[in-house]
């Protein structure tokens, strides 16, 4: 097999990936959302809440404070701007891939708030899914990616060290929103599901069709 052939099933290889990654969460998302439009705040998830927010909010709110801006507008906006400008050049040439999952992000999760109805622990507003758990995850998934791809192939080791942080950057956000009570835990995770299923579609149509 040459090496264009072995780009191609490679490239085959890691759109299954990522498309079982994308339907596989938003599977998650829909049931969670199903769920809590049912049943509400569960008494286990109430628990969490209270031992999150009570017990690990003092003396970290203000470093969580600092955390929950990175799901937020005036952190994203410049970031994913930085993404798409910086290398490697995939992020430049197919920009509105990138920028259109934000928004689609943000859109869906405003729509499925309506549509759950499910309040915040605190306040009037609906809290399904967690709209700055859902950007961070896919703004920081997205990033992941596109380092993935540029680190990958010189060093695996840091290819490894980018999902980690993302992955951890993507959890605290999420602990964040509930230790600031914004958020129930299973909005949290809603919005980190939603966040994930949409970067994850990007990256399999991406992967599906490779840039020549």
């Amino acid at each position: 097999m040459g090496k264009e052939g072995g780009e191609e099933s490679h490239n085959r290889r890691l759109a299954v990936r990522w498309g079982v990654i994308s339907l596989t969460n938003m599977g998650l998302f829909l049931a969670l959302a199903w769920a809590v439009s049912l049943g509400g705040v569960f008494h286990l998830e109430r628990d969490l809440y209270g031992w999150i927010a009570l017990e690990l909010s003092p003396g970290t709110t203000p470093m969580f404070q600092w955390v929950n801006s990175l799901g937020d507008k005036r952190f994203l906006i410049p970031g994913i701007l930085l993404l798409v400008l910086a290398p490697p050049r995939l992020a430049r040439r197919r920009w509105w891939l990138w920028v259109g999952v934000m928004l689609a992000v943000a859109a869906l999760a405003g729509v499925m708030k309506e549509v759950v109805g499910r309040p915040r622990p605190e306040g009037s507003n609906m809290g399904f899914p967690s709209g700055h758990t859902a950007a961070a995850a896919a703004f920081f998934v997205m990033a992941a990616y596109l380092g993935e791809k540029s680190l990958g192939k010189w060093n695996r080791q840091a290819g490894m060290l980018t999902w980690t942080l993302a992955a951890v950057l993507i959890l605290l956000v999420g602990i964040a929103r509930v230790i600031l009570r914004a958020h129930w835990p299973l909005d949290v995770a809603g919005g980190a599901t939603l966040g994930l299923a949409c970067a994850a579609a990007a990256a399999w149509w991406n992967e599906r069709n490779p840039y020549r």
